[in-house]
């Protein structure tokens, strides 16, 4: 007897409760307060900020690059002039002032990158994948004379790094500012700290079981697997040497090798001075140009970045 169930005490049980509590079967439908929400809210005003902040610049970069000399006083910054549109003729102008003096400039940023981030870069990888993988005595002194260059500002070594140059003969020449561009303390934390993880020691073993070198362990398997710190070290090294401003500065006297951050101050510091020459329209129309090829390459590169974090998501 104690056994049958009674199918109508459910339903009765239901309806009595729905009787005392109209609202019972509401509640879990109600939005409740997350204050998640409110932090995303301010997360997302916080990110628009940030956002007008660097597109701002860059527009009004690309406006008043179309504008002729006149209209940069005479119109609102974040629109274009009365004159029309003159990009392509300040282009032009650009490209041959001075006998095509920004093309020579450009040529040498181009040989300071190429020599100076990618041997940076080549250099990082090799020092930061040894110091990763290998034992040897004064390891961790040398961590520690890292992580205090990484500490000692750049400007700080400006003034030593020319004298030292100066007494070598080096100065004025594109080795004053291509050796010291070959020395990334931060490429080589990087590279050393991402190796560590990125490239396991079963799998050097396994290849050194094998009969493989060093050297064909390292192009064959370790840089693969190292690409997207690879890629990191590279980018940062690429622009910290295309925006290269005080070291070529006080290097170079002679405007021939001048990277593009010197030449336009040159340019832009015409409009003082007694016989002054203002070629504002020709700076802002350098500039443009100037940051086009930072922006090829990262979009260029950064699928190197999405390679490397998949990598490993799938397991065979």
């Amino acid at each position: 007897m104690a056994t049958v169930s009674n199918p109508t005490v459910r339903p009765q049980t239901v309806s009595t409760r729905t009787a005392r509590n109209p609202r019972a079967f509401d509640r879990p439908t109600r939005k409740r307060h997350d204050p998640r929400r409110k932090r995303s809210i301010v997360l997302t005003i916080v990110m628009a900020v940030f956002l007008i902040y660097s597109v701002v610049p860059i527009l009004w970069l690309v406006i008043n690059a179309t504008k002729s000399q006149p209209d940069l006083f005479s119109s609102f910054g974040l629109w274009f002039g009365d004159g029309g549109f003159n990009l392509w003729q300040n282009i032009v102008d650009t490209l041959t002032y001075r006998d095509g003096q920004f093309v020579g400039w450009f040529g040498n940023t181009l040989l300071y990158v190429v020599v100076g981030a990618g041997g940076a870069t080549l250099l990082a990888t090799i020092g930061g994948y040894g110091l990763a993988k290998f034992r040897f005595p004064g390891k961790r002194a040398v961590f520690a004379i890292i992580l205090g260059s990484i500490a000692v500002p750049g400007t700080a070594l400006a003034v030593p790094t020319f004298l030292m140059f100066s007494q070598l003969g080096l100065t004025n020449t594109p080795w004053a500012v291509i050796l010291p561009s070959l020395v990334s303390p931060f490429g080589l934390y990087l590279i050393w700290t991402y190796a560590v993880d990125a490239v396991p020691t079963e799998l050097l073993e396994a290849a050194r079981m094998d009969g493989a070198g060093e050297f064909r362990t390292f192009f064959t398997i370790s840089l693969r697997l190292l690409g997207p710190g690879i890629v990191t070290v590279l980018l940062f090294a690429i622009v910290a040497t295309w925006n290269n401003y005080f070291l070529p500065l006080i290097m170079l006297s002679e405007p021939t090798w001048y990277p593009l951050t010197v030449g336009l101050s040159q340019w832009s510091a015409q409009a003082t001075g007694v016989a002054a020459q203002p070629i504002f329209n020709l700076v802002i129309t350098g500039s443009l140009l100037t940051i086009v090829p930072i922006v090829v390459a990262f979009l260029f590169l950064q699928r190197f970045w999405q390679s490397g974090l998949s990598a490993g998501s799938v397991k065979g």
